[in-house]
């Protein structure tokens, strides 16, 4: 939302095959209950086994090369495809099998390998494969094509081959990293992955209902004004938070719920120093039956010393938000004055860093979860502020301008 988540392990089940004469096809095509794997141990296992796969695949492709551009991006796209297409992707089947049908004692173990094994999988994108499968010579590619001829007698001249200098160092090509935003959105992930949350994600182009109807927004409340809003049409929208992914997950996968959604999201924001009209944000939600506030300040106070630091401490504040009642802002102290008052924190020793709440009840039922037999808490925070904290950078439009000279900073 745009403020400002136990039974014994069942027996082995027989199978037609034994689970380590099937191959990764065969495997992702049947749930874990199917492989007779009730563990996380177990589960555990089978992901590293997934990984090795996908990295031996990966690797052979590199080394066998391409005769030209045109054979390079069509063996990157097979392999791409081959476990990230979206309806008979590896990953698709994987996740449709693995993840959707664990048990509700297996899940967190099971999102945790599956978003760390689509996190591996980002080396599979066609652009990225590419760049590393190396184009053979056309001597390679020549002898590799053609017929192998019968050797014969006659004497062939001599050719001396083309001098070349082995002093010379190689060609480089300069190596990159990721974007620092990037990086802090990793982090913040890793961190609520450690507590047993699962990333989840949605669309950027939203029906109005999704971004506003089924969050309690009225069609009073400002945000909805088009100069607020970018509209695509009268019922569709770039959304303004990744808060609809909220209500689509709690239709998905009803409750209990532990997700995190972090996301681009869009706004009618002139550029400045602190404003971009395109921006990232991180989302939380988790459902539960006797959910209290205690255990969202509980939760965001070990989120806010594990990212900026033991010695951080945190403040909740009343405030309003329409999809949450009750809704607060949490501060924490000055990370740069240590809470004694300096320009950044205007002289309080405090920086408001995220808004939160308890989830309205309507939202809820928007959701398809019952709010008499559950509750809920959210929260929301920008990742390119929390950058500028952690950086020490003093205009977010410098995380947008592709400067070379900012960015290999990091």
């Amino acid at each position: 939302m745009f403020f400002g988540g136990g039974q014994e392990c069942a027996p082995l089940r027989n199978s037609a095959l034994p689970l380590d004469s099937m191959n990764i096809e065969e495997k992702v095509r049947k749930t874990l209950a199917e492989l007779g794997l009730g563990d996380a141990e177990a589960i555990a296992a089978l992901f590293a086994e997934v990984r090795a796969a996908m990295a031996g695949e990966r690797r052979e492709l590199i080394e066998r090369g391409a005769r030209d551009e045109a054979e390079r991006d069509a063996m990157a796209k097979a392999l791409r495809d081959r476990w990230l297409a979206r309806k008979n992707g590896l990953l698709a089947h994987l996740d449709e099998n693995w993840l959707k049908k664990a048990s509700p004692e297996l899940k967190p173990a099971v999102g945790r390998q599956f978003n760390e094994l689509r996190r591996a999988a980002s080396t599979l994108e066609v652009a990225e494969l590419a760049r590393d499968i190396p184009l053979r010579s056309r001597a390679e590619a020549r002898d590799e094509s053609a017929p192998s001829l019968p050797a014969v007698d006659e004497p062939r001249p001599s050719v001396r081959p083309p001098l070349k200098d082995l002093t010379l160092p190689g060609y480089r090509r300069p190596l990159g990293s990721l974007h620092p935003i990037t990086q802090v959105q990793r982090e913040i992930e890793d961190i609520f992955l450690g507590l047993g949350f699962r990333i989840e994600t949605g669309p950027e182009i939203e029906t109005v209902y999704y971004n506003f109807d089924a969050l309690n927004i009225p069609e009073s409340h400002p945000s909805r004004d088009d100069w607020d809003t970018l509209y695509i049409d009268s019922q569709t929208v770039l959304r303004t938070h990744t808060s609809p992914v909220q209500i689509r997950a709690m239709q998905k996968y009803g409750a209990p719920l532990y997700i995190i959604i972090p996301g681009k999201c869009y706004r009618r924001d002139n550029p400045d120093s602190t404003h971009s009209p395109m921006f990232h944000q991180v989302e939380g939600l988790a459902i539960d039956a006797d959910i209290t506030f205690a255990d969202l300040k509980g939760a965001l106070d070990f989120f806010a010393r594990k990212f900026f630091g033991q010695e951080t401490r945190t403040s909740f504040h009343p405030s309003f938000f329409p999809f949450t009642e009750p809704s607060g802002e949490v501060a924490i102290s000055c990370r740069f004055c240590r809470g004694e008052g300096c320009r950044v924190c205007k002289q309080s020793g405090w920086i408001e860093v995220m808004g939160c709440g308890m989830v309205h009840p309507e939202v809820l039922r928007h959701g398809g979860i019952d709010p008499e037999r559950y509750t809920g808490w959210a929260f929301g925070l920008g990742v390119d502020r929390y950058a500028m904290m952690k950086y020490d950078v003093n205009d977010i439009q410098l995380f947008f301008q592709s400067d070379i000279r900012f960015l290999e900073q990091f």
